[in-house]
């Protein structure tokens, strides 16, 4: 029986199984029982995040689980690091009935260190926690093959690579055991792998399961994000530079080299916005087969009285810091904007967000007080002692002075000297003395309900926000904007945010009129940038409380767009991708020596 497998498309059903023998001892096999119009049988997807609330993509699987669950219930398995060893994780539930028999025989014969359990976020998806610990004294045989059978070129792997590889690698482990116990051969499965730090899972279950569907996301670039980082100038001179080359010469060879292999290998690349599409095309040298933007869960966010409640709560423990940090009395109007997200100074805007401040500072027309405050957590001692103190008396020693060193600053950093923002703080003059309109207030230290100060979540204090401010420079997303909205908090970002493109595609009139505004970005354009943000927040300073009523209504209503409801068909196709190109690859006929 010939097969002429050219032929095979879209519309094939594949539901198929085909052998030829032939002498010598040899199989020439067409092996595939796999309907790509069918849906995922068990989804695998895995992150140093999860289960380990450490960056941006948490909150992208956090959010997202919910809405996968729903859909797939308990065949979606998250797959996170194990971090926690002995302690507690506040975010894993253990179950010792879930997949029982395959975690003993895991464990006894495979020398595997699994936890499972659920995950405590809306959904409550299955969850794998994997000791990995033991992969390391193999490292090195592990990076000698990952070299000969993908290139993947190790040898100046340092810092968090070899922590990173050995976990993917572990994962990939995992997901092959589970695979081959509970006999998913004639299964649709899918092993979804996100960032440049799981590569090496994506990598192994290649070789090693070639039927599992691979899906691989960059959430950035590890060149492009170094490019910017380092001050070159990455959008202008994009179609100029030559990925391989540029990871020599910023000292990421090893990481970029992990993720582009991972990217030309697996059945599905995706990325989450069109701009980040250009990097990987010019930098990985792949185009992504599909865009998955980011969305979100909303069903935490209080509605109603209890979001007026949250929001007048906020704005009281907000203005209570500002008034025993600053020594004197904040005007109940006055009007509280932030910036936040990582400490990434250029990348997240943070120099354009002072800058616009300061500009702001110098507008005599300014009729309203307006505390800026910078929520970027930073290398940090602890709490200041004095400000504690004033926060111990109830705020009402804040008439009589403004806390001894930088009044400016809520937290005691371990070099403050050091510190980029208290830098530009010092370098433009900035004192917050009370006959100052605008105040600024650096916030160094992760909310998350006990650093000291304000004892709240950073989704706690964002709701009593008047306005929100992210011009960034290098966002392949935008997490915060995006949460902004969600709480009804008006905001700007920026054209070089994905969000930001997608919000002004999605908005219906210009300017802060549908809850955001998108500023436009480039490499060269960071004073105009500045002045142009300064001039939309005295704008906003203007708008009466029924206006600005209107805009956080309209802020909330632009963010039901992208619920995850709207976006999780662009992983869904992305899955059905990964399946088709799977048969396609399994069913170029191959060698299968018979020993």
């Amino acid at each position: 029986m010939l097969i002429d497998y050219r032929k095979l498309n879209e519309h094939t059903d594949y539901s198929l199984l085909f052998c030829m023998f032939v002498p010598q001892n040899e199989i020439v096999c067409s092996y595939m029982q796999i309907d790509v119009k069918h849906t995922p049988d068990y989804i695998f997807e895995s992150s140093w995040e999860v289960c380990n609330k450490v960056g941006g993509i948490y909150t992208v699987l956090s959010t997202k689980a919910k809405t996968l669950q729903n859909l797939y219930k308990d065949h979606i398995i998250f797959i996170g690091p194990d971090i926690w060893k002995k302690q507690k994780s506040p975010w894993f539930i253990p179950d010792s009935q879930l997949f029982s028999e395959w975690s003993i025989f895991a464990g006894r014969n495979q020398n595997l260190d699994i936890k499972i359990g659920r995950w405590d976020v809306p959904g409550k998806p299955i969850v794998f926690l994997v000791n990995f610990d033991k992969f390391f004294e193999k490292r090195d045989d592990i990076y000698a093959q990952m070299w000969m059978d993908f290139g993947v070129d190790s040898i100046f792997g340092y810092g968090d690579y070899h922590d990173s590889c050995m976990f993917a690698y572990s994962v990939g482990v995992v997901i092959e055991s589970f695979y081959h116990f509970h006999k998913l051969e004639a299964s649709n499965v899918i092993a979804h792998f996100n960032e440049w730090q799981m590569g090496m899972g994506a990598l192994y279950l290649k070789k090693n399961v070639p039927k599992i569907a691979t899906v691989f996301t960059t959430h950035a670039t590890t060149v492009g994000r170094s490019i910017a980082g380092n001050n070159l100038p990455l959008y202008n001179h994009l179609k100029g530079y030559n990925g391989d080359q540029m990871a020599r010469q910023l000292n990421v060879v090893a990481k970029h080299s992990v993720e582009k292999k991972t990217a030309l290998n697996v059945d599905c690349f995706t990325t989450v916005s069109d701009i980040t599409a250009q990097e990987c095309a010019q930098l990985l040298q792949r185009h992504p087969d599909i865009v998955t933007p980011n969305g979100f869960e909303k069903d935490f966010i209080p509605k109603g009285n209890a979001h007026k409640q949250s929001r007048k709560k906020a704005r009281q423990k907000l203005i209570e810091v500002a008034e025993a940090l600053l020594g004197h009395t904040i005007h109940k109007d006055a009007l509280l904007i932030a910036t936040s997200g990582r400490y990434e100074y250029k990348n997240k805007g943070i120099d354009v967000f002072i800058d616009a401040i300061n500009n702001l500072r110098k507008m005599p027309q300014l009729s309203k007080d307006v505390i800026a405050f910078i929520m970027v957590p930073a290398w940090i001692k602890g709490p200041k002692s004095d400000l504690i103190e004033k926060m111990k008396n109830g705020g009402k020693e804040h008439s009589k002075s403004a806390v001894k060193s930088c009044p400016y600053v809520t937290h005691e950093l371990v070099e403050p000297e050091h510190d980029s923002i208290m830098s530009q703080l010092r370098r433009l003059g900035f004192c917050n003395s009370e006959n100052e309109r605008v105040k600024t207030i650096f916030v160094p230290s992760y909310l998350n309900g006990d650093d000291g100060i304000f004892n709240m979540s950073y989704y706690d204090l964002l709701i009593g926000m008047d306005l929100t401010v992210f011009p960034s420079y290098y966002e392949p997303w935008g997490y915060t904007p995006h949460e902004s909205l969600a709480f009804s908090v008006p905001t700007i970002t920026s054209t070089l945010a994905g969000f930001g493109t997608w919000a002004k595609k999605m908005g219906e009139v210009p300017g802060l009129s549908d809850g955001v505004e998108v500023v436009s970005r480039d490499d060269f354009n960071h004073v105009d940038a500045a002045q142009e943000i300064a001039e939309i927040i005295f704008d906003f300073s203007l708008k009466s409380v029924e206006q600005i009523k209107m805009l956080c209504d309209s802020a909330n209503s632009l963010s039901d767009k992208a619920n995850w409801a709207h976006f999780i068909g662009h992983y869904q196709e992305a899955y059905c991708k990964a399946l088709h190109n799977s048969f396609l690859r399994l069913s170029k006929p191959y060698k299968l020596r018979n020993e």
